[in-house]
């Protein structure tokens, strides 16, 4: 047990995260989720039912099934699961529960809550693995959890939502798609009937984050490269990302990337149909970073670039937030 850490504070402290997160979430013993109004009325929803109508509480954290804990990817969520268990600032809690391909799944979900982020934070979405074949994804969000926990303060006012493993069969089968064969980064706002799309699109909707990150790796690039969306400060957090990235690998130099035009290996508003992001009727419009390495380089250098792209951002967005409050 850490010196001076003490277990009934600790419970307490997690017990008020919990509460918060379902206050978000609009859970209650008896009554699910009610979307606002004005997001019921907008971008079409995912119309997968799921077999509770009821939301997943933020509950104690349990152990994953051993058959899920024999991939790497898995095992890092586990190992940081048991982690967070002895902090005041990392919690973990699961979003969603289906079954597909004939085995039961759920998304796991980490919240860093920094020191002073009681009171208004400021509230970040960083999703990984989305594409089970890119795993790189979801062990650089685990490191940038693990970095945040060790030092606190680096995430002072933040409450920052993590999605390791958005794609669970994906991971488990290392595909592209998820267990019912589909691309599910084609699958967002548009009716899709899959449930990973149906439970993120619903912490999408509702947490209103001022900020989403999707982390990519990429087998047709030999540089990292980011997509930049959203709010027009987007741009000045991906740049100073992209360039403490490159001290693990080079940036693309490219003026086409992905089938887009580039510049300065960013592409600017352009992407695909169906795509992880924010709800499109959301004012003011939060900042969107889709952040791709390049899948043919070193493992951990993918890891090690994804996690400084994603420690300046939170650093960079800092005094934008400073400026708006003093307006």
């Amino acid at each position: 047990m850490p010196a001076g850490f003490n277990p009934e504070k600790n419970n307490e402290s997690k017990k008020k995260t919990c509460q918060i997160v379902d206050r978000h979430l609009g859970v209650s013993k008896n009554h699910p989720m009610q979307l606002p109004n004005q997001l019921l009325s907008m971008a079409p929803r995912s119309t997968y039912a799921p077999l509770s109508i009821h939301l997943p509480r933020s509950v104690a954290a349990k152990a994953l099934s051993s058959s899920t804990t024999q991939n790497r990817a898995f095992q890092a969520v586990e190992d940081l699961r048991r982690q967070s268990q002895g902090s005041e600032h990392l919690f973990y809690s699961e979003i969603g529960k289906f079954r597909l391909g004939g085995g039961g799944h759920s998304i796991p979900r980490f919240l860093f809550s920094g020191p002073g982020a009681e009171d208004s934070p400021v509230r970040i979405g960083i999703f990984a693995a989305i594409h089970g074949d890119e795993p790189e994804t979801a062990h650089a969000a685990i490191e940038f959890l693990k970095k945040l926990a060790e030092d606190p303060e680096r995430g002072r006012g933040y409450q920052i939502f993590v999605y390791p493993i958005c794609n669970p069969t994906g991971i488990e089968d290392g595909t592209r798609h998820n267990r019912n064969g589909l691309d599910l980064n084609r699958e967002f706002w548009i009716g899709s009937k899959q449930p990973e799309v149906y439970y993120l699109e619903r912490e999408l909707g509702v947490l209103g984050f001022q900020g989403v990150i999707a982390l990519h790796a990429d087998n047709t690039t030999d540089g990292v490269y980011a997509y930049v969306r959203g709010a027009t400060l987007t741009e000045a957090l991906a740049r100073p990302a992209l360039e403490a990235a490159e001290a693990f690998l080079p940036r693309a130099a490219y003026d086409v990337i992905d089938n887009f035009p580039a510049k300065d290996a960013m592409i600017h508003q352009h992407c695909y149909k169906g795509v992880l992001s924010n709800p499109a009727e959301l004012h003011p419009a939060p900042f969107e970073i889709i952040f791709e390495t390049p899948q043919e380089k070193p493992f951990d250098l993918q890891v090690k670039a994804t996690v400084a792209a994603l420690d300046r951002i939170i650093d960079e967005y800092r005094p934008f937030l400073s400026f708006q409050q003093n307006l």
